[in-house]
C-alpha cells in the first residue's frame, strides 16, 4: 500500500514538547475508534511518518527510529493526525495490520486495574 507524502498543517515547532523533547501519541483503529497502543515521537519520526505515510515513532527503550511494523509486518497506515487543544498530545488515527502489541494481542490495553 503505497502513499504519498502526508502535508502537515502545524510545524514541530508549534507543538508543546515534553522534558524528552517529545510529543505523545494515542493511536486509534480508524474504523472502530478502538484505543491502540501510546507511544512517543520526536521531530524525526513525526517527518518519517509524513513521508512514509505509516507511524513511525522514537523507540525510549532503544534510543531509536521505530516504524511500527518493519520487523514485524505489523504496519500502521496513516488515516488521519489530529492534535489536542494544547498542542501536546497527537491522536493518530490508522490502519492496524494485524497486531499493534509487541505480545501478539491487537491492543497493549488488555490488562484490567479494576
Amino acid at each position: 500500500m503505497e502513499q504519498n507524502q502526508l502535508k502537515s498543517k502545524m510545524s514541530w515547532s508549534d507543538f508543546k514538547l515534553n522534558s524528552d523533547g517529545m510529543v505523545p501519541v494515542i493511536v486509534q483503529d480508524y474504523k472502530t475508534d478502538e484505543v491502540l497502543m501510546l507511544a512517543y515521537m520526536n521531530e524525526e519520526s513525526y517527518l518519517t511518518t509524513l513521508k512514509l505515510g505509516k507511524m513511525t515513532y522514537w523507540s525510549r527503550s532503544r534510543n531509536e527510529l521505530w516504524t511500527k511494523g518493519l520487523t514485524s509486518g505489523h504496519v500502521q497506515y496513516v488515516k488521519s493526525l489530529t492534535i489536542d487543544c494544547d498542542n501536546d498530545t497527537i491522536l493518530a488515527k490508522v490502519e492496524q495490520v494485524g497486531a499493534a502489541c509487541h505480545t501478539g494481542n491487537r491492543t497493549c490495553f488488555f490488562t484490567p486495574l479494576l
